[in-house]
């Protein structure tokens, strides 16, 4: 785990569960474009929030690429769910523009709800082929610039599924600061 604080605002890194954060106001699901429950991180959430998530996000679909929507987190332990539909990798265009939105629109979300912590997963590193090296460095780029515009938001946690990913966002949060 990595942890450091900038502008007062939080950023750290660990290897975790995005579905089991109940220290966080907000997770963020790395979603479908008809944000309903599927594999990887939208299955876990969905399954850990009930069916009663897909029933309100699926009124919301559907999102495109880079954008993001908010919904209640219903059996989750979290305050809400902020969905994104991150790029699939050598299809959506410009992959690194989509993907930095979709962090810069589930910020400006959760600025928007008063979220004051903030968990987001390794968006379209997964299912949709992003490498997880230049998904890092598009992250914690995006993330680094946001920090001075953050408001309500004070703990950004990037969670990462493995131990692998972790050591990757690890050594570019440590070269980006």
């Amino acid at each position: 785990m990595s942890r450091h604080e900038l502008a007062g605002v939080t950023v750290e890194a660990l290897r975790g569960d995005i579905a089991d954060q109940p220290d966080v106001d907000a997770i963020v699901n790395a979603a479908n474009a008809e944000l309903m429950p599927g594999g990887g991180v939208a299955g876990a959430i969905h399954r850990a929030a009930g069916p009663d998530l897909a029933a309100e996000s699926g009124a919301l679909a559907p999102i495109s690429p880079g954008e993001a929507v908010i919904t209640g987190a219903h059996d989750l332990p979290n305050r809400t769910v902020i969905h994104c539909l991150g790029p699939v990798y050598g299809r959506d265009e410009p992959a690194a523009e989509l993907l930095a939105s979709c962090y810069v629109n589930a910020l400006r979300l959760a600025e928007e709800a008063g979220v004051r912590s903030i968990a987001f997963p390794a968006i379209s590193a997964g299912a949709f082929g992003y490498p997880i090296d230049e998904a890092a460095r598009v992250v914690v780029d995006t993330v680094l610039a946001a920090v001075p515009q953050l408001d309500s938001v004070r703990h950004i946690r990037l969670v990462l599924y493995s131990d692998s990913d972790l050591a990757v966002f690890e050594h570019v949060l440590e070269e980006r600061l």
